[in-house]
């Protein structure tokens, strides 16, 4: 039994990472930081309830930390618990520029120890299917993909920090971090990179409209996110040499983790059928059009995954550079912004 420290107890601690920890066999969430209240005690009885940092990684027991506090924190953070030997998950963004996350990167190569980015999405079920569907060649040669994650959020966040750029705020480094994560699963490193990153809403703050652009040889990629759809875009929208695949509704694992304190239903991550995918296919000159059952979503396999890799058994679920290369897009999206012109990617600084 691997016992696991949270450090962090708000959304991101409550709703994804307690959750799912205690729905993964061999992994026990034995102990949290929380500075000033016992919402994980209560939620978890038994749990130990550390007010700071430092108790914490006092507590040799623990076999891995997840930091899941303000995305302007995961640096300092993270710093520290490597510094004292520790493995680490870090929720998205790792940090909020890629040089903080190139140090972590070698931080952690130096220590000996793991540091995993949450890139919980890529256990998303629409991403799964849509990996299953180019893996099987039904569209032919793709040429566009267009992938969102849209919003109807017209008010001000009830966490100041989200509304503040240089401490992680902004749909760009939230939502684009997923956005962009999965682009590279799928395709890889992109030659160049356009976008456009906005304030839609009312008043001052963070950005929260984004386009980003990916260029490939022979594919476009289109990501986008905002907070002022109602109703949202199409989750994903695919176009290729043989016919086209949309798919409306977003996964709905995070509404259903919000719900409870671990996994039991045996259809987790199932969707009913009038919100399945439509693929619309040309055989022998005629569109044939049906739903494609979807693969069910399962961010608990992240978590197996991060047990499997402690154990020596496997290779880490997400790779820690993978976080880098992400926020590297997402600074050639902010420069190509502010430039208004084509960014052109060079990769040569990637971390070893």
């Amino acid at each position: 039994m691997i016992r696991l420290g949270l450090v962090g107890f708000g959304m991101a601690g409550r709703v994804f990472h307690a959750p799912l920890i205690s729905s993964v066999e061999g992994l026990e969430l034995a102990a949290v930081v929380e500075r000033h209240t016992n919402q994980a005690e209560e939620r978890y009885p038994g749990i130990i309830t550390y007010r700071s940092l430092k108790e914490m990684l006092a507590d040799e027991s623990l076999g891995l930390l997840v930091v899941a506090t303000p995305s302007g924190t995961h640096f300092d953070v993270a710093r520290q618990a490597l510094e004292a030997g520790k493995n680490l998950v870090v929720d998205k963004p790792v940090s909020v520029t890629s040089s903080e996350i190139a140090q972590l990167i070698a931080l952690a190569k130096s220590q000996g120890t793991l540091l995993i980015p949450f890139h919980n999405r890529r256990w998303d079920s629409e991403f799964q299917t849509i990996q299953k569907l180019l893996a099987e060649g039904l569209l032919g040669r793709l040429v566009h993909i267009e992938s969102r994650l849209d919003r109807w959020r017209p008010g001000a966040t009830r966490r100041p920090w989200k509304e503040d750029p240089e401490h992680g705020g902004g749909v760009l480094l939230d939502l684009g971090t997923h956005l962009v994560d999965q682009a590279l699963v799928l395709f890889g490193k992109p030659l160049g990179v356009s976008a456009e990153v906005l304030r839609e809403r009312d008043g001052q703050g963070a950005n929260d409209s984004i386009t980003v652009r990916l260029s490939y040889p022979e594919l476009r990629v289109t990501l986008g996110a905002n907070n002022l759809s109602s109703p949202s875009g199409a989750r994903f929208h695919l176009r290729g040499t043989r016919g086209n695949f949309r798919k409306k509704t977003a996964d709905r694992q995070e509404e259903e983790l919000n719900k409870i304190t671990r996994i039991a239903a045996p259809s987790w991550g199932q969707e009913p059928a009038g919100e399945w995918g439509i693929l619309h296919v040309d055989v022998d000159g005629g569109m044939v059009t049906r739903p494609v059952e979807p693969v069910p979503g399962n961010y608990r396999l992240f978590y197996a995954g991060v047990r499997d890799a402690l154990l020596g058994k496997a290779p880490v679920p997400v790779a820690a550079v993978d976080a880098w290369r992400g926020s590297r897009v997402l600074e050639w999206a902010q420069a190509s912004c502010d430039a208004r012109c084509e960014v052109k990617c060079d990769w040569s600084d990637e971390p070893d």
